[in-house]
This record gives structure tokens, sequence and C-alpha cells, in this order.
């Protein structure tokens, strides 16, 4: 592709879409909102089951994961302990869709983890408007990340720097250390052969 042609694209072609796992097992359900995202220029993986979902993660890198919490067999707490519980996906952002009519699940998927929640029935724009909000935290925290590697490669080049400069140092002491002896010694010498001179 040329460059014209690159330019000739829109922004928002050129810049890398974001890939959202969407969890529910309600299939339905699952399509609408897939479809939705899809119009918002998200790409989306679906699942309908929890046990799917952690092979999925496990498998490819999403930029998000939206969960419903109620599905049989793995539901959407025990997806999200998975998810922070391995290395690999600790700081993978969650967002919950809880019933509304228990509240409670709102604090227990903040207090496991999720990254926010959503209570079901929702409306779009506002699901829209989160999404949008947590993607744009993490991004801020993965360039916060990557600062702070550049930073402790900087303080490690530094310290290797710091070090061989003492190195140096203490070579360059040693040698004026030697120097000194070896005039010395040399002064001695010239001293006892200046004595042995005069007696004559």
């Amino acid at each position: 592709m040329s460059e014209e042609d690159e330019r000739a694209q829109p922004a928002i072609a050129r810049k890398r879409r974001r890939t959202i796992l969407a969890v529910d097992d309600n299939r339905t359900n699952l399509h609408v909102l897939a479809q939705r995202l899809g119009e918002q220029g998200y790409l989306v993986v679906q699942s309908d089951s929890g046990a799917e979902a952690l092979d999925l993660i496990s498998g490819r890198g999403f930029d998000l994961v939206l969960l419903d919490m109620a599905m049989p067999h793995v539901n959407g707490l025990a997806v999200l302990r998975e998810i922070r519980g391995s290395r690999d996906t600790a700081d993978l952002p969650v967002i919950l869709m809880t019933g509304q009519s228990e509240p409670n699940e709102a604090v227990d998927a903040l207090a496991s983890g999720a990254d926010d929640y959503v209570a079901k029935p929702f409306e779009f724009e506002v699901l829209a408007a989160r999404i949008a909000r947590t993607l744009a935290r993490a991004q801020r925290v993965e360039e916060l990340k990557r600062s702070n590697l550049a930073l402790d490669a900087r303080i490690a080049a530094r310290a290797i720097e710091l070090g061989e400069a003492r190195s140096e140092l203490a070579s360059n002491r040693a040698d004026r250390t030697r120097l000194i002896a070896s005039i010395q010694a040399l002064h001695d010498e010239v001293e006892r052969l200046s004595a042995g001179t005069s007696a004559f």
C-alpha cells in the first residue's frame, strides 16, 4: 500500500481495533451485544460459557472481557478469579454484567477485581461509555508500566556505569599508590647515593 493510500484511509481505520471477549450464556443477548459493539468499531469474540472463555483468554490476547455474572457451571466470578490469579492476565480489564435484582453481586464483582460492572438490563450507551473509560484507563496503566520499565533500564545502565567508574577510580588510586611508592624508593636511593658520595 502506498503512502497516498494510507493517508486516504480514515484515521480510525489505521488505528488498531480493540478486541473484546463477550461472555454470556444467553446466545440471543450475546449476538445482540456483539453486533452493537461491532458497530462501535470493536472486534468481538463471543463465548457462551465460562470454561470456553478461560480457554479463549489463555490462547489469545484480548483488550477487555465483558463477562456475565450468572452462568451455569463456571460463573462470572469464578472466571474473574481465574483471570486475576494468572500473572499473564492479572491486569486484563474485565467488566462484569450483574443482575439488577442482586445488589450484592456488584460488591462481589468489585471485591473480586472487576474493573467495572453494569447492571442488567442496561442502556447500551452506558455500557459503551464504561468500556471506553475502562480501555482508556488500561492504556494509561500500560503506558505507565512501559515508562517504569524504561526508567528501570536507565537506572540499571547508570548503576553499571557507576560500578565501572568506581572500579576505574580504585585502579587509578592503586596506580597512584604504586607510583608514589616508586618515587619514594627512588628518592631514598638518591638520598643514599648522595650520602655515600659526601662521605668521600
